[in-house]
């Protein structure tokens, strides 16, 4: 029983921008989260998280030019979890996220 029988589809149409940011978010209970933010999308993001976080929890996230921003946990697995942001970054502002982040990845290289 191969791969071949099983088809697998990445449902995103969103560009993924590969970034290293360490930020601060709010858990579902308030309590306080560290997230270390490993991709990035126009309407969502993939990260690192201590804390164990159920799919469909709400937290907030902390992004840079956006600041805070409410995100639903999509999905939760060895430590990553993935989020849909509730509302979309705009574009101009999402440029100059990524333009910060990008900047703070390779400064870590």
């Amino acid at each position: 029983m191969g791969l071949e029988r099983h088809s697998i589809t990445d449902k995103r149409i969103d560009e993924r921008v590969p970034v290293c940011h360490r930020t601060r978010a709010v858990g579902p209970a308030g309590q306080p989260l560290s997230l270390v933010i490993v991709d990035l999308s126009a309407n969502g993001l993939m990260a690192r998280c201590d804390t164990a976080l159920a799919a469909g929890s709400r937290i907030q996230v902390l992004l840079p030019v956006i600041g805070m921003c409410f995100a639903e946990v999509r999905w939760s697995l060895g430590g990553r979890i993935g989020c849909e942001l509730e509302q979309p970054i705009g574009l101009e502002s999402y440029y100059e996220v990524v333009t910060m982040l990008t900047r703070e990845t390779d400064t870590r290289r």
